[in-house]
């Protein structure tokens, strides 16, 4: 990752800075110990870092629902709220850019882990008040934002601390510890959450959940100012507000005007296309009974199959397909990670046309999906991080791509629910395999800008590029 320094032997350093001033003198003794400091190996960051990640954007998306249901608040109302708190996750590109320009990427990561920290206390404490639901959506919201910034100053480390190779080997690193928090708040906070219910009541049971939530986010931002390396320094110093704007617009300007920007955007909406219109109609398709073409899963089935094993060959995917895109280059692998990405998708169909009633074989089919969703998706992620976002303002044009990503599963899930009732289940999920055509097409299609460095160094077409 860093080159290799000289190293000279006492008496030629000795030598060499008697000839300096004083003052001099001490500066270059600080840098060349400076020099010589090595960063954490990326297997002592990478995890925690992209767990944080997870974490908070798991509890807004999904526990919180639960939290809500359980103390009164209807149904039209979660589902409205609980949404529009998510907001901040796609519109984070707008201020991506001021974090280029002031301290580095680890003074934001660390200081918006102990931000979301705090703020999951409050939400806490608000539960006991007469308007909690309010208060508590105010501070869910901001923790949305602490949680967006977060992001992307984050993959702002990632990409500026590793090579192109590193990044390749730890994106399934990455990937699985984003996951293994979903685990941990859907699964492990979830369910003890229900085992404290019956003890001490709703409120104080989900009042120590959230508390839980607050402390952890805490001792990772406590851990992460010892452990995180800084990502480099700021790309500038905007000296008026003025200044920000012409930066922000400079961002802008200099992210579509990319080289095959116009093909890169429609590769990163069609990549996910096809799951858009899954996502929000599997869990209801599982858990409809019989007589309207469901499978009728208990909500204890779909967690345990859909939120835990599912989750599980998630992370399985994602670490062998970093391994396997470092090994082989992501030019080479592209199109096969577009394919286990979205082929997959016939098990549901298979599942609505057979309704099987064995929960070996639901399960099954579910691993099977989610394992191809976690080995494809690694191809999207390096793709973005390596041929869309490369640049002087290669943190903040990250994050235009993945909000253009978000875009296009949240539009084709927006009318997902419109289609399955059309259709019904078993021509929705025919629908579906058809909608992954243009992901395809896409991808074959789809330029290199930039070489294709995780090939192995003694590949021959290890340097061609589009």
């Amino acid at each position: 990752m860093h080159p290799e320094k000289q190293v000279i032997n006492a008496t030629e350093y000795l030598s060499l800075i008697s000839c300096l001033p004083r003052c001099c003198r001490r500066v270059e003794i600080v840098n060349q110990l400076t020099m010589h400091k090595k960063n954490p190996s990326p297997i002592f960051w990478v995890p925690s870092v992209y767990f944080a990640m997870g974490l908070p954007f798991v509890v807004l998306n999904m526990v919180s629902v639960l939290m809500f249901r359980r103390m009164d608040i209807s149904d039209t109302q979660i589902a409205f709220w609980t949404s529009l708190i998510m907001l901040p996750w796609t519109l984070k590109p707008l201020w991506s850019p001021f974090l280029g320009m002031f301290r580095t990427k680890k003074f934001f990561v660390v200081l918006t882990q102990t931000v979301t920290g705090m703020l999951f206390g409050l939400v806490a404490l608000s539960l006991q008040l007469p308007c909690f639901f309010a208060v508590a959506t105010v501070l869910l919201f901001l923790i949305a934002f602490s949680g967006a910034t977060h992001d992307i100053a984050a993959d702002g480390v990632y990409m500026t601390e590793l090579s192109k190779t590193g990044q390749a080997k730890y994106i399934g690193w990455q990937g699985a510890f984003y996951n293994i928090a979903k685990v941990a708040a859907t699964g492990g906070l979830v369910y003890m959450a229900g085992f404290l219910m019956g003890r001490i009541g709703n409120v104080y049971a989900w009042m120590v959940i959230m508390g839980a939530c607050g402390t952890l986010m805490l001792l990772l931002g406590a851990y992460h100012g010892k452990a995180l390396p800084p990502g480099g320094p700021a790309a500038g110093h905007a000296r008026s507000f003025r200044d920000t704007l012409d930066g922000l617009w400079e961002v802008l300007r200099t992210f579509f005007t990319k080289k095959h920007i116009g093909r890169y955007i429609a590769f990163i909406i069609l990549y996910r296309f096809a799951e858009g219109f899954v996502m929000k109609i599997v869990p209801l398709f599982l858990n409809a009974p019989a007589g309207e073409q469901g499978l009728g899963l208990t909500e204890e089935q779909i967690g345990l199959y859909y939120g835990t094993f599912g989750a599980i060959a998630f992370v399985a995917g994602s670490l062998l397909s970093g391994y396997y895109i470092s090994a082989r280059g992501l030019r080479r692998t592209l199109f096969s990670l577009c394919c286990a990405f979205n082929i997959p998708f016939v098990v549901y169909l298979l599942l609505a046309i057979y309704r099987p009633a064995s929960g070996w074989l639901i399960s099954g089919a579910i691993v099977f999906e989610y394992f191809g969703y976690g080995f494809g998706f690694v191809g999207l992620t390096l793709f973005m991080m390596q041929q869309v976002a490369p640049g002087r303002h290669q943190m903040a044009h990250y994050a235009f791509a993945t909000g253009i990503m978000n875009l296009g599963v949240m539009l084709p899930g927006m009318i997902s629910g419109l289609v399955s009732t059309w259709l019904g289940y078993k021509y929705f999920f025919i629908f579906v395999l058809i909608a992954t055509i243009p992901a395809f097409l896409a991808t074959c299609f789809v330029p290199f800008t930039h070489t294709d460095k995780n090939l192995p160094p003694d590949n021959p077409n290890a340097t061609h590029a589009a």
